[in-house]
Order: C-alpha cells, then structure tokens, then sequence
C-alpha cells in the first residue's frame, strides 16, 4: 500500500503576484529616488507626482502630471519606515483581499481607494501645500474590507483568502472583533490628528487621507467581489 505523501506546507510569504507587483514598484521607486536622483531632481519628482491639494485650488494651471498625483502620489514614500510599514500592512491585507477578488479587481481597488484618500483630504484641505505620498490610503480601503469579511480566512486552497459572503453593515456592527477594530483604528488615526505618533522627522500622518481610503474600502467593497 503505498503511503501518502506529507502535504506541502503553504509558504510563510504566498503573496499574490499583484501585490508582489505593487510591492516592487513602490520600493523600486524609492530606490530610484535615494540612490540615483539627486536631491533637486527628487524634489522635481515630490513636485509632479506627489498629491499637493494647493494645486487644484486656486486659478493654478493643471498639466498632465496633476490629473496622474492623485495616482502616483501612492507609490512614493517619506522614508524606509514609511515604506516599511506599508509594505507590512499592504502583504497582510492586500493578500487575502488579492487572492479573494482577483488581480484586476484588486487594482481597480487600489486606485478607487487611493482616489477616495486624496478626495477626502483635499476636502479638508484645499490649500494645502504640503505634498501626501503613500500608499496608506489605499491599505486603509483593505482595512475596511476586510471587516465586511468579518476578517474571515479560507486557507484550504493553498492561499490565504477572504471567505464567505460580505457582511452586511449592520452584521458589521454587530461583530465584537469588526466593532473592537473599527474603535481602535478610528482612535488611532484620530490620535493621529492631533500629532500622535507623528515621524521623527517632522513628517505628518495623513489621517484624513487614512479615513478616506477606509470609508471607501468598507462600503465599496461589495462593488469588487466576483460572482460566487
């Protein structure tokens, strides 16, 4: 008779191919910007493809690179611990997220999502001149889906996923883990808002930008889910 073979372990890094992408594309970027451009031309880079809300107010003329920031501004990063930490958080939500709805699905998200970021802080801040970069806008959107999952994992397939039908909000709101972590990460970025955990660099948290990107991941979510 013969004996079955052990079955192979999931990897601990099973990422999925879109957020790999991603991954590379943001720090790749980055390394372009620290090790080859000078610091003018980096700062001619913050310029064009970071958002800066003091662009869009006023009688300021809009070329090309104003209609792609509110995209671009995600791939750029303050720093190695801006960078790092979003690509910690990007691998732990964006995966099951990816692996649930599919690559293309997941990009559109990450665009509507980071769109939604910029929306809201330009709203609050129109004549804003300090530049937002960052892909925490978009991250935040998988936060909130991922409490209309009810952060429920299907790893049966190989492939961490996101399982089951998404919750209604009120199913959301009577979930004792989705209502503990929706009070801890408002808290959080409203903490935020009043220069908690700011970077020693002087840098700012872009708070507002934050609560966009998760208002729209949370109540947009069902909008990307395939066909079950």
């Amino acid at each position: 008779m013969p004996v079955p073979r052990e079955r192979a372990r999931e990897p601990m890094f099973n990422l999925p191919g879109v957020v790999i992408a991603l991954i590379v594309a943001c720090v790749g970027v980055h390394l372009v910007r620290v090790w080859l451009l000078t610091p003018q031309q980096d700062f001619e880079v913050i310029l064009r493809f970071a958002f800066i809300p003091l662009r869009y107010s006023g009688d300021y003329l809009l070329d090309a690179d104003a209609f792609l920031a509110p995209l671009t501004y995600a791939f750029l990063h303050g720093g190695w611990g801006h960078l790092a930490v979003n690509t910690i958080w990007l691998a732990a939500f964006g995966s099951p997220l990816a692996n649930r709805i599919g690559a293309v699905r997941f990009l559109l998200f990450w665009a509507v999502t980071s769109l939604a970021a910029v929306a809201l802080h330009y709203v609050l801040h129109p004549s804003e001149a300090v530049p937002l970069v960052g892909a925490s806008g978009a991250i935040s959107g998988m936060m909130g889906a991922a409490a209309r999952f009810g952060f429920r994992i299907d790893r049966s397939g190989g492939r961490a996923a996101f399982a089951g039908r998404i919750l209604s909000i009120p199913q959301v709101f009577a979930s004792r883990m989705a209502v503990t972590f929706l009070a801890i990460w408002f808290a959080v970025n409203f903490a935020a808002g009043f220069g908690f955990g700011a970077p020693d660099d002087g840098g700012t948290i872009a708070w507002e930008a934050h609560i966009g990107g998760f208002l729209a991941g949370f109540l947009l979510t069902r909008a990307f889910d395939r066909a079950r």
